[in-house]
């Protein structure tokens, strides 16, 4: 009678340790699956302020497209284009 009571100790002890490496188990799988999903919030987060900025950017050239100074601007920069009588230095380097 006594074997039995202590077998059954054993197995209850067994038991219970296999529980909680069971539980311990779950618990890593979870922290791994929180942590890439937080990884993954914080590249959205990032996308997200990134297109912000852009999006203020264009609400600002907007803002300023009929100004003199931008229609001067796209007029140098895109279509290579001077006032009369300006000198243009021409780097050789670049």
């Amino acid at each position: 009678m006594k074997k039995t009571l202590k077998a059954k100790k054993i197995y209850k002890k067994i038991l219970i340790l296999g529980i909680l490496a069971y539980i311990f188990y779950i618990f890593i799988g979870q922290q791994k699956t929180l942590n890439s999903y937080k990884n993954t919030q914080n590249y959205y987060l990032e996308q997200l302020n990134s297109q912000l900025a852009y999006q203020e950017s264009l609400y600002e050239t907007k803002s300023n497209i009929d100004s003199k100074e931008y229609i001067e601007k796209v007029a140098r920069e895109k279509l290579d284009m001077y006032l009369p009588n300006e000198r243009v230095y021409i780097d050789k380097n670049n």
